[in-house]
């Protein structure tokens, strides 16, 4: 009867640690991006990089 009263509570304990959920919390202020920055975001400027995109846009929204 002991030997079963502790497999019940160790595989209670077991599946309960599955639900376990991580208390790590972050903290966002508003207007400020604390991501990785973005590599694209310098070739936004670029001229090239411009064309390309106008290129890929008119490829798709001329059909509509």
């Amino acid at each position: 009867m002991r030997y079963r009263n502790i497999m019940v509570i160790l595989l209670l304990s077991l599946g309960l640690s599955g639900c376990y959920q991580s208390a790590d919390v972050t903290l966002h202020e508003p207007g400020v991006y604390k991501g990785t920055r973005d590599p694209l975001v310098k070739l936004q400027g670029s001229e090239g990089q411009q064309q390309k995109l106008k290129e890929r846009f008119n490829l798709v929204q001329t059909d509509r």
